[in-house]
């Protein structure tokens, strides 16, 4: 594949941050592909990991202002990522999936009242996960199937947040990917936001994004920050 220039980043952290990112998605999805966007000095880096159906967004400071858009595998992204040189070599871009094309709206956030500490949003993620696992455990043999636990995983992660309308789910998509992380003696700031059908939860580390409405996938692309 041609190679696209690098990116520079405003510091090397960003680049580390950026490779964790890409490793937590490889993890769901070992074939994942992400929409990079870059303007004005920064970098959004968009992806999908499907056990969770909402869009993850990481962003970046750039050294120089860069102008791209553009859809690349993660794991060849990751290979190109010099965390103490603080730069990306990008891989040639390949065919975007459906969710790359619907992405958030970049503007028209307002913010949501009713989120929880960032402690009760990780209690109420812990819950639900021994809430699966111990009601997967007490399923009889003959309903112990891919199916049925498909069910009981619906049920419980689209559940919604002290009534923010937030599916557990995309809480549970954000601890997951390293947006939740656990700092000792500092309460991390979190902030849920809404735009038409969309929501977006925020934190410090990144975002996650979903429509509470479906839609088709054929529709004019999106960009988001």
């Amino acid at each position: 594949m041609t190679a696209i220039a690098p990116l520079h980043f405003a510091d090397p952290r960003e680049a580390a941050g950026l490779a964790a990112f890409l490793r937590r998605l490889l993890h769901y999805d070992r074939a994942a592909a992400v929409r990079l966007q870059a303007g004005g000095g920064a970098l959004a880096v968009f992806g999908r990991p499907p056990s969770f159906e909402v869009i993850a967004i990481r962003t970046a400071r750039l050294v120089d202002a860069a102008d791209l858009d553009v859809t690349v595998s993660a794991g060849e992204l990751l290979e190109g990522v010099e965390e103490t040189a603080g730069k990306a070599i990008l891989p040639g871009s390949v065919t975007g999936p459906p969710w790359a094309g619907v992405l958030p709206p970049r503007a028209g956030w307002q913010p949501v009242t009713g989120l929880p500490p960032v402690a009760e949003i990780r209690g109420a993620v812990a819950a639900a996960v021994t809430e699966f696992r111990t009601r997967d455990e007490a399923l009889p043999e003959e309903r112990r199937t891919r199916a049925e636990r498909e069910r009981l995983g619906r049920e419980i992660w689209s559940r919604t947040l002290a009534g923010t309308g937030l599916p557990l789910r995309a809480a549970h998509a954000a601890q997951s990917l390293g947006f939740l992380p656990a700092l000792p003696g500092e309460e991390l700031p979190v902030a849920l936001f809404a735009a038409g059908p969309w929501l977006r939860l925020r934190t410090p580390y990144g975002s996650v994004a979903l429509r509470t409405v479906p839609m088709s996938l054929s529709v004019t692309p999106g960009a988001a920050r």
